[in-house]
């Protein structure tokens, strides 16, 4: 199965999570109706943060979510400590863990992002 770059499912969310503006999903695998992943991994997306733009404070339960940051820069609040990433960082909250996140800079943040389900 493959899928090629201008095929990925597009969704816009407002005020994620309490955050402001939006975020840009391009749902490139996520566990659906389709079926599309068999694995614990429930969603792998590429997103995009213009900038101003945040994902609020959220807790993982039950899974953990993985950052791999493409261009841009970020803050991320990771368990209470804010630091800042940009291309090539990467960051994971575990279940029971919180984070949020806030693109700092003058361009957009581009970022993947996996949940894995336990």
């Amino acid at each position: 199965m493959h899928r090629f770059n201008d095929q990925y499912p597009v969704e816009i969310r407002e005020k994620m999570k309490g955050g402001t503006g939006s975020v840009r999903f391009e749902h490139i695998w996520k566990k659906n109706s389709n079926e599309e992943m068999h694995s614990g991994c429930r969603q792998f997306s590429r997103l995009t943060l213009a900038p101003g733009c945040s994902v609020g404070v959220h807790t993982h339960q039950g899974e953990e979510e993985i950052y791999y940051i493409l261009s841009g820069h970020v803050r991320t609040l990771d368990n209470g400590e804010w630091i800042e990433l940009g291309p090539g960082d990467a960051t994971i909250c575990r279940s029971g863990e919180e984070h949020a996140m806030e693109c700092v800079g003058p361009e957009p943040c581009v970022y993947l992002a996996a949940v894995i389900v336990y």
